[in-house]
């Protein structure tokens, strides 16, 4: 199913300006002299094709002088790369091969010429071979869809402990449970809006940086939804009334209310691309429960927007190679030390740190002030929590 998002690259251009010029496309080596867009392709994906830093890819697309609108590309589209007068690299449509839109509502699979009679002035007909226009849809490739990546995200979030206690919670039930289960009522204490839907969340674990031991935040995991249809008055003593509508988990007592789009507002689509600052994080948690994770999985990071990031941002995952001590009897692992050299201080040499390699890529999609949450985008190795987040 083709991505129903369309983007404008010269919009995103506009925000780019004095980001990217500063900075020179470099083509990877295989880099692709044509290539041909296909079902489920991003903008980023093909990109990172023809360049080794593939935030760069405004550049890239910066001239398409061969249609009629150079800010969208389609499946079937064939580009090339070419270059332009003062020798930069610059993807276009490929004319040869370019698609003649008829109506953007419609799709139709034609031939590549059909034969047309004309009739001359003596009355004799000509035959002539004229290009067939084949009919394009309005699905224009993106750089990344929330369409794409939606089943992945979670409405998990971080918040500190100031802002969970005041927080509206659960004082019961319309039966004496412990545990409320869906299409019973709950009891508030403090006031909601009519009508509307709230997320009910409960305290989880907590964020702690690694580096720093700082508490970050706290977990705050969705476990019901439910609808108000009494808002309650503090002032009169009176709770709010809500209908569950549906449970993920069993409802206790003091799990704590959050309105239902507050923290998930997402974007259409992901401008992806390079943070303006050098980030230099850890992955501290991930939603699963797996001590490895892969491509698609959510990770939760050190970093948010105290430190300007934004969603759309990428980052590089790296996991710092094993150290090694320069032993008389000759270089060994830090991790091979015997017991008793761990418990006299460990293996007598020169210690030395190895350098950190990179072995993925994600995407920041929701941000807290000290906490972010991405989602993994490209692995070469299972990701583990405590590997490195750092520059693209």
């Amino acid at each position: 199913m083709l991505k129903i998002i369309t983007t404008s690259i010269a919009a995103l251009l506009l925000c780019y300006t004095g980001f990217v010029t500063a900075q020179e496309l470099t083509l990877k080596p295989d880099a692709p002299k044509n290539y041909t867009v296909k079902e489920g392709d991003t903008l980023w994906d093909i990109s990172g094709l023809y360049l080794a830093q593939p935030w760069l890819w405004p550049q890239l697309w910066k001239l398409n002088p061969q249609v009629d609108n150079p800010h969208l590309i389609f499946p079937g589209d064939v580009l090339s790369l070419t270059y332009d007068a003062d020798g930069n690299p610059v993807l276009a449509i490929n004319d040869e091969n370019a698609v003649i839109t008829v109506s953007p509502d419609t799709e139709a699979a034609v031939s590549e010429t059909e034969v047309v009679a004309i009739s001359g002035p003596s009355g004799i007909k000509k035959l002539t071979p004229k290009i067939r226009k084949t009919i394009k849809s309005t699905k224009a490739v993106t750089t990344l869809p929330l369409k794409m990546i939606r089943p992945f995200l979670t409405f998990e979030q971080a918040l500190t402990e100031a802002e969970i206690a005041a927080l509206p919670y659960v004082l019961g039930a319309n039966e004496e449970w412990k545990n409320t289960i869906v299409e019973q009522i709950l009891y508030v204490k403090g006031e909601l809006e009519l009508g509307s839907s709230y997320g009910i969340y409960r305290k989880g674990k907590p964020y702690i940086d690694p580096v720093t031991e700082e508490l970050l935040g706290y977990e705050t995991i969705l476990v019901a939804t439910g609808k108000v249809f009494r808002p309650g008055s503090i002032e009169n003593k009176t709770p709010a009334s809500v209908q569950v509508i549906d449970v993920k988990q069993e409802i206790k007592q003091g799990d704590r209310l959050i309105p239902a789009s507050d923290g998930q507002s997402l974007p259409a689509f992901f401008v992806m691309s390079k943070p303006e600052k050098v980030i230099d994080g850890v992955i501290i948690d991930t939603t699963s429960d797996l001590r490895e994770f892969s491509k698609w999985d959510i990770v939760v990071l050190n970093k948010g927007s105290i430190e300007d990031l934004k969603a759309g941002h990428m980052l590089s995952i790296y996991r710092k190679s094993p150290s090694v001590v320069d032993t008389k009897r000759g270089p060994v692992y830090m991790s091979d030390a015997s017991k008793y050299e761990k418990l006299t201080g460990g293996i007598e040499g020169e210690a030395l740190e190895m350098p950190r390699e990179k072995i993925g890529q994600l995407m920041i999609f929701k941000v807290a002030d000290r906490v972010s949450f991405a989602i993994v985008t490209s692995t070469s190795r299972p990701i583990r929590v405590g590997d490195l987040i750092g520059e693209i």
